[in-house]
């Protein structure tokens, strides 16, 4: 079983982690390609390009020249696993897991990026953002999906085919899932759902939904999760398994109000 995770804007490069292990991103020509054309993009068209503010496109702005494609691990390099840290990784707390868990994730976790392509949880990177929907052109493509194309789709096989396995766990966001050729994908696409009650009914709530994503990955992570069926017995947080509300390809998981 593979899952995928989308990366996130917020970054942390600074806490100290015990995992001194590290990879090299497997598509780091690529994103030298992709921070060359960056960094010959004006403050005012990142801005506009990203819809941010001032402040952040000057951040970013400097990012790019700061970027020097490392392979190693340094003061302005880290595995992405420990790196990012939104509303998913606050689910996922990588920082807490062990040696032995962080090593299964390394087999069984992808986290797809508009820079790189798609990461393995110890890959190294740099501080960067660029998310999967900008449209950025480069040379003959118009955005990141053209740029990729099938490079993400092709290593989730490669990893799938490692594994032997015919399960592909979805916890990434419709932005960054569709940078995925879902028809040359060798194995049966599972998208979990994670709904909070609300006024009476289940409702999918942005950041707790995107927590819970987190919290699986999790759960997938330290229990080493290989079969589907496996997956309905996650109920971290006060989430439980919605037989009700799941289809075939989509479990649905549920909390109560008072659970949040």
């Amino acid at each position: 079983m593979i899952h995928l995770l989308s990366p996130a804007k917020s970054l942390d490069f600074t806490t100290k982690i015990g995992i001194e292990e590290s990879t090299i991103p497997m598509y780091l020509e690529e994103a030298s390609k992709l921070v060359n054309k960056l960094r010959k993009t004006s403050k005012k068209k990142v801005r506009e390009m990203m819809t941010i503010s001032e402040a952040i496109a000057e951040l970013n702005v400097q990012r790019y020249q700061d970027w020097n494609g490392e392979e190693q691990l340094g003061e302005l390099s880290r595995q992405a696993l420990f790196a990012f840290k939104g509303d998913v990784y606050l689910g996922l707390d990588a920082i807490s897991l062990g040696k032995e868990s962080v090593e299964f994730a390394q087999r069984h976790l992808l986290i797809l990026s508009g820079m790189y392509g798609a990461l393995r949880p110890l890959d190294v990177i740099e501080p960067y953002r660029l998310e999967m929907g900008t449209s950025l052109k480069v040379g003959r493509s118009n955005n990141l999906y053209q740029f990729w194309k099938d490079k993400p789709t092709d290593i989730v096989n490669e990893r799938l085919k490692e594994e032997g396995s015919d399960l592909l766990i979805n916890l990434s966001s419709n932005e960054y899932f569709k940078v995925i050729n879902q028809k040359k994908i060798q194995a049966r696409i599972i998208s979990p759902e994670f709904k909070d009650a609300k006024n009476g009914q289940y409702k999918i709530i942005s950041f707790f939904a995107k927590k819970a994503r987190g919290l699986m990955s999790r759960f997938l992570i330290e229990h080493k999760i290989e079969r589907l069926e496996d997956i309905q017995a996650f109920d971290t947080a006060g989430y439980r398994y919605n037989a009700a509300l799941s289809s075939e390809n989509k479990p649905v998981f549920t909390r109560e109000e008072n659970q949040a």
